[in-house]
């Protein structure tokens, strides 16, 4: 969990704005506790003891996609392949957007300890489409695969895209082997016009925090972004805790015709960086509840201590309750994102 840290102090609760940094390290939106060396010790006999299913007992998959599929333009203008976690091909308006891309093994520092996948990823990176956009929402293993970076980064197929990352991020990705000409940074509020200014992708605010190791954290931004093309406007929100400047986000830069929120990795112990399937859904209903919430960080790696089921059996419940319109493919399907029309897959329905 790392060390204790007060974030945020000071600022607007619900304000739009640029990061703030306090010397070498970033602000949350809000004052924000990011646990300490003793939630380590509370965190521990719950992982030891726990009975839940973390890693599924049956073997998932394989999951394939066709890329032929991609040879074919989108009818609805919207097209998104999930390819676990958070890792997703969106298809906009003629824009194709690579986020999170994480093909690695394990969400780990190490290959050989750590996170291990569920699954296999549904296609291999060779066989991508050509890719305009590659988005990385901040520096944690499970958004930012090095891996995944490097190998794209050799791609042919990937000499032309465009990456755009958050505050500082640019400094890993080019280290990995991305082109320094190829990298966008943005601080919140900032926007970038890609493929000719067909997309216009805008990095918001976000509840969370950053770094790759126990020392570094806070050092790199983390964002959460919008995506607006010329017929279609997505909100991809990455990692946050709830906070009341949801609203605002909504209200400003919506309203959204598919909503990301992430489900897992959730505890009340790290409820101010996590949403969890209850407060993803109290941010879909906050940013004005338009559209489909598609909900992603779930079902890939095991994370928390909850089963590797239950975010998305809670978030199925809750969105029944409160007749929030869900968009959940099964993982490799390219699947199109016709308004007002509900994707349910059960891929993850014990059989």
């Amino acid at each position: 969990m790392g060390l204790a840290v007060d974030l945020g102090v000071g600022r607007g609760a619900t304000s739009l704005r640029r990061a703030e940094k306090a010397g070498r390290r970033f602000l949350n939106p809000v004052p924000t506790s990011v646990g300490d060396w003793s939630t380590i010790f509370k965190v521990l006999p719950l992982y030891l003891n726990t009975k839940e299913e973390k890693v599924p007992r049956r073997r998932l998959g394989p999951f394939v996609t066709d890329v032929s599929v991609y040879g074919v333009a989108p009818a609805s203008g919207l097209r998104v392949t999930w390819m676990g976690h958070s890792t997703m091909l969106v298809e906009i308006d003629g824009v194709r957007v690579l986020i999170d891309p994480v093909w690695d093994e394990r969400a780990s520092p190490m290959r050989w300890v750590g996170p291990k996948r569920f699954f296999a990823a549904p296609l291999r990176l060779g066989e991508l489409p050509e890719i305009d956009v590659v988005l990385v929402s901040h520096d944690h293993y499970d958004h930012l695969g090095e891996s995944t970076i490097r190998e794209l980064a050799r791609l042919e197929s990937m000499r032309g895209a465009a990456w755009v990352t958050s505050l500082g991020v640019g400094e890993i990705l080019r280290r990995f082997g991305v082109r320094r000409e190829q990298i966008t940074e943005l601080d919140w509020t900032e926007s970038v016009g890609v493929a000719g200014g067909a997309l216009e992708i805008t990095a918001v605010p976000a509840r969370h925090f950053s770094g790759r190791g126990m020392f570094n954290r806070f050092e790199t931004l983390w964002s959460s972004f919008v995506l607006k093309g010329k017929g279609h406007n997505v909100y991809y929100g990455a990692d946050s805790g709830w906070w009341e400047g949801f609203a605002e986000i909504g209200a400003v830069y919506g309203p959204f015709d598919l909503t990301m929120l992430e489900i897992g990795a959730f505890n009340e112990l790290w409820a101010s960086i996590h949403l969890g399937p209850d407060g993803a859904a109290r941010v879909f209903e906050a940013m004005g509840g338009n559209g489909v919430m598609m909900p992603i960080h779930w079902g890939l790696f095991d994370l928390a201590l909850h089963g590797w089921r239950q975010p998305i059996e809670r978030f199925m419940e809750v969105a029944g309750e409160r007749g929030i319109k869900v968009w959940s493919p099964e993982p490799g399907l390219p699947t199109e994102v016709v308004r007002g029309v509900e994707v349910r897959s059960d891929w993850w329905v014990e059989k």
